[in-house]
């Protein structure tokens, strides 16, 4: 049973009433719905479906959310089945895609995820992108930022550059520079206690407004790092109004941005407009406040603001850079490699022209022809990895590029046969199979291309990726 702490509890009575507490106690004691996000890039939401119901897992669609659908059965292993770990769905929350639609992001946008991790809204960003143009997602914190390459790495994105900084600090490189930029800011959490507990431990108004100070500086950071004219949207999950009505009444009393009418796919309210006897700026009605049991998910608040005038000068940005590091398939360093990926396999050529490459050491990443930063020194990386040259300058194909590519491969290609044999690939085993000739392959399985193996007198030894074996995968 979740209880909510005094501190809590006070807060939500003063400024929602007796009737709002009642109601979100009730909420919380209820049994949480799961949702998903389909893939819009992986397979058709039939074949998805079909896979699901194999595995007892039913879904129905949401009204007027794309890919968003409700888990009517199967929560308990959603999380567990192949088509999970192998990306064709994000298991997130109702209340958590309404950002992203609300920024609505296109493919010749510049994008920009302020507080990226753990991935969610990074990978919804860069469906709604169809995984090209330039998507950056920043995250400060190292250990999150593990679990954000994981996401991306298991969407299959190739339109996304990583970076590890303070969030308040990118317009020193980015300086007026983003078309649309998403502060999903961190916050006090009052909006997800279902799923965070140990809030009411430590939950008071001091803490907020300690955060409220944190959210005030990334929003004005993003803001600089807009364009004129580029749009920027704030979101947070918690309800209380030092966190959300009080820092835009701040940002719009101070900066050149106007507050923009928007209208959610789901029942909200109105932002507040009165602070106790305070009067903010009218304009914040315009924000919206998605309250937890009116939608059966958790509590969001949602504005976006439109960049209109100069901010301060910035220095020079980095987007630039002295010589070309990324290259094209006419580059002869890149050439020869591809020649070779491309007679191997039997992949046409052409499948690489809509794709820019870069090469660190002995790895080579790629990342869509579509992204517009030249310099990747501040990246931790961008796009996703190709493959490792080797000692006779082959390149050793990466599971991730097995996955983008596979489909297009008409060469050196295995198709599992057997449950048994998914399981010792999955686990990282060798499986006890005559190979008609050594060398690296791509495994497939059914209709899914699920990565790479090296074949040898002894079988298919796996190259499926250590982090995605610790996952407890379920077999149907």
């Amino acid at each position: 049973m979740i209880e909510l702490s005094k501190n809590i509890s006070a807060y939500i009575t003063e400024h929602f009433g007796k009737d709002y507490l009642d109601n979100y106690r009730e909420h919380l004691q209820k049994e949480q719905t799961t949702f998903l996000r389909l893939s819009s890039l992986i397979k058709s939401e039939e074949k998805i479906k079909n896979r699901l119901s194999q595995y007892g897992i039913s879904i129905e669609r949401i009204e007027n959310i794309p890919n968003a659908f409700r888990v009517l059965e199967g929560e308990s292993i959603v999380g567990k089945t192949l088509d999970f770990i192998l990306g064709a769905y994000y298991i997130q929350s109702l209340s958590s895609m309404i950002p992203a639609l609300v920024l609505k992001p296109n493919e010749t946008d510049k994008v920009l995820d302020l507080c990226a991790a753990p991935g969610s809204k990074t990978t919804q960003l860069a469906e709604m992108m169809n995984n090209r143009g330039t998507l950056v997602a920043n995250e400060i914190s190292i250990e999150r930022l593990k679990s954000l390459v994981f996401n991306i790495d298991k969407m299959n994105l190739v339109n996304v550059g990583v970076l590890h900084g303070k969030g308040e600090l990118l317009s020193k490189m980015f300086s007026n520079y983003f078309d649309k930029i998403l502060v999903d800011a961190p916050c006090s959490a009052l909006g997800i206690i279902q799923k965070k507990n140990e809030v009411s431990n430590w939950w008071n108004e001091k803490k907020a407004e300690g955060l409220a100070e944190i959210q005030f500086k990334l929003l004005l950071g993003a803001i600089k790092a807009c364009k004129i004219g580029g749009e920027i949207v704030y979101s947070t999950c918690t309800l209380t109004l030092e966190e959300n009505e009080l820092v835009l009444d701040k940002i719009l009393k101070k900066y050149p941005v106007e507050i923009v009418e928007i209208e959610l796919p789901v029942k909200s309210r109105e932002a507040f407009t009165n602070f106790g006897n305070e009067k903010l700026t009218s304009a914040i009605s315009k924000a919206s406040r998605i309250v937890p049991w009116e939608i059966d998910s958790e509590g969001f608040f949602v504005a976006k603001l439109r960049k209109i005038g100069e901010t301060e000068n910035q220095p020079v940005n980095f987007t630039k850079h002295k010589k070309p590091v990324f290259v094209e398939t006419d580059n002869n360093q890149i050439k020869k490699f591809l020649e070779v990926l491309c007679s191997y396999y039997g992949v046409e050529e052409k499948i690489f022209n809509q794709y820019k490459f870069l090469i660190k050491n002995f790895d080579i990443y790629f990342v869509n022809d579509g992204w517009t930063i030249e310099n990747p020194d501040p990246f931790v990386r961008v796009g996703s990895k190709l493959g490792l040259i080797d000692k006779r300058e082959f390149v050793q194909l990466h599971t991730l590029a097995a996955q983008t590519f596979g489909d297009q491969f008409t060469k050196n290609v295995v198709e599992l046969i057997e449950l048994r044999e998914l399981d010792i690939y999955l686990s990282g085993g060798t499986i006890k199979r005559e190979m008609e000739s050594t060398g690296q392959k791509v495994v497939k399985w059914n209709d899914y291309i699920i990565g790479t193996a090296s074949s040898s007198k002894d079988g298919l030894k796996s190259q499926f990726p250590r982090a995605y074996r610790t996952q407890e995968i379920i077999l149907k």
